[in-house]
């Protein structure tokens, strides 16, 4: 009897052990080739530098590429739903992509922490999808407080030719009106596209006293450099989605003196130290340049720590409810994101709710500006 006693405690043991160590899967698509590869690889690089838990529990990611294609992007997510079975999704670095992944969650009911800011999703998206990076608006309210300040009345605009295209279009003239400025010139051009002389003109003929660009990464300093080129003295500026190394290689000095909104982690060292996301950013950047190189911090990497962090807060409340691997958990792990508070993150200090799925506000933005090939905080 005691020796059917302690084999019965032995195997409880075992089970309880079994019952802990209950994986937890996400299903990544990014682009790490294609024209949005400047991004997707550093949002890979970062998955080298997150926990291997969440919540306590381990944590698998399988990590697919995407091409920076929205086809291959849905494609991917629905393997990850269907043949890896996920608790949860993660994607994509293109809109694009993202947006066409925030379909197969809602359809699938698995959260997704999408990984670029998104337009407005319909509310079976909205739902099931959580947005780690900066609303567009909030980040370029910081350029149109900028462009006030120098006094500039008008602004041509030049922008990818895609749904980013849009957001940062419509972010600017937005805020034109309540700035005191008009944007002047709606130009457009492909992410591929090696040439926008023909847009370019276009915008010089306007002479605006500033432009904004509205692209990313290494095709961003596109307009840039046609710019500069031609001739244009005004002030440039950009948006979140080009602070990265890959834009100044590619710009080079015609690049100097690019003003973009940004997340507190490009300059780290620069911030105040009462900034609230100063420890984790600096981390971060530490870990992230010992392991790539020395500035090879951006942006981006830092949007796919943030991700994992948040749903490290939420894994922790749904492993009370239920269990990785079922309909249950997916659905807790949905509810757990929609309230996580003061999650403080590399790029800001995420508070959601059912109202707000991304939770950020202005401590999550400062200006930076390209000095000498690097990111600096705008003075």
């Amino acid at each position: 009897m005691k020796q059917l006693r302690h084999a019965v405690l032995a195997l409880i043991s075992t089970l309880a052990v079994g019952a802990s160590q209950a994986e937890i899967t996400i299903g990544v698509s990014l682009g790490t080739t294609g024209p949005g590869a400047s991004l997707g690889v550093p949002y890979k690089n970062a998955f080298q530098l997150v926990p291997k838990t969440l919540g306590g529990e381990p944590v698998r990611y399988i990590i697919l590429d995407d091409e920076s294609k929205p086809d291959a992007a849905v494609k991917n997510a629905r393997k990850f739903v269907s043949e890896d079975k996920v608790d949860a999704l993660m994607g994509s670095n293109g809109v694009p992509s993202a947006v066409a992944m925030a379909q197969v969650a809602a359809e699938t009911k698995t959260p997704m922490v999408a990984l670029t800011p998104l337009p407005p999703l319909a509310p079976d998206r909205a739902l099931w999808t959580f947005v780690v990076p900066q609303p567009t608006e909030l980040m370029m309210s910081a350029v149109a407080q900028h462009i006030k300040a120098r006094g500039a009345k008008t602004v041509g605009y030049i922008g990818f030719s895609d749904t980013w295209g849009d957001m940062v279009y419509t972010a600017i003239t937005g805020l034109a009106d309540g700035n005191g400025f008009k944007v002047v010139t709606n130009e457009r051009y492909g992410r591929a596209d090696t040439s926008v002389a023909g847009q370019v003109l276009k915008v010089m003929a306007a002479a605006p006293d500033a432009v904004v660009i509205g692209g990313s990464g290494s095709p961003g300093a596109t307009p840039h450099i046609a710019l500069v080129e031609r001739g244009y003295k005004g002030p440039i500026y950009h948006n979140h989605g080009t602070v990265n190394l890959p834009f100044i290689q590619t710009g080079k000095k015609a690049v100097e003196g690019a003003i973009a909104p940004t997340g507190a982690l490009i300059v780290a060292e620069e911030l105040s130290p009462s900034f609230p996301t100063k420890a984790v950013s600096l981390d971060f950047v530490k870990r992230y340049e010992a392991a790539f190189g020395a500035g090879s911090r951006n942006a981006f990497g830092g949007y796919s720590y943030d991700g994992v962090l948040l749903l490290d807060a939420a894994a922790a409340v749904a492993l009370k409810k239920a269990k990785p691997g079922t309909p249950e958990f997916r659905a807790a792990l949905r509810d757990a994101l929609e309230n996580v508070k003061n999650v403080v993150g590399t790029h800001g200090v995420y508070n959601m709710s059912a109202a707000n799925h991304n939770g950020l506000d202005e401590r999550a933005r400062v200006l930076v500006q390209v000095v000498n090939g690097e990111w600096r905080l705008l003075k």
